[in-house]
Parts: C-alpha cells; structure tokens; sequence
C-alpha cells in the first residue's frame, strides 16, 4: 500500500527541486485533514464502547 504523503515527502528528500513549497504545504494540509479524519473515527468508537459499558452497568446494577 502507498502512501502519497510519504511518497511525495520521500521524492522532496531525494531532490528538494523535485517538488515545490506549495506542493508540500498542500501535502501537509491533506496528511493533517486524514489523520484528524482517523482520530474521529477512532472517537466515535470509543464513545460507542463507552455508552454500550454504561447501560451494562446499569443492567447489572440496576441503577438507571
């Protein structure tokens, strides 16, 4: 699997000519907005986990 951020930063280190400053600022902006996107992801996971222990507890408990 390819990772065009990384491939684009790799290209930039072997030659800095090969690759303009606005093309690594947008490369950077795009790699940030994935990985922001990634973590919300993983959020959204988390608050279902924790929602789905709550009403457990509340099962066990009885305590609603």
């Amino acid at each position: 699997m390819t990772n065009e951020h990384i491939e684009l930063v790799k290209r930039w280190l072997e030659d800095n000519s090969s690759v303009s400053i606005e093309e690594l600022k947008a490369n950077a902006d795009a790699a940030l907005a994935a990985w922001l996107s990634a973590r919300a992801a993983g959020v959204a996971g988390w608050a279902a986990d924790a929602a789905y222990w709550v009403k457990r507890y509340e099962e066990l408990t009885n305590d609603k």
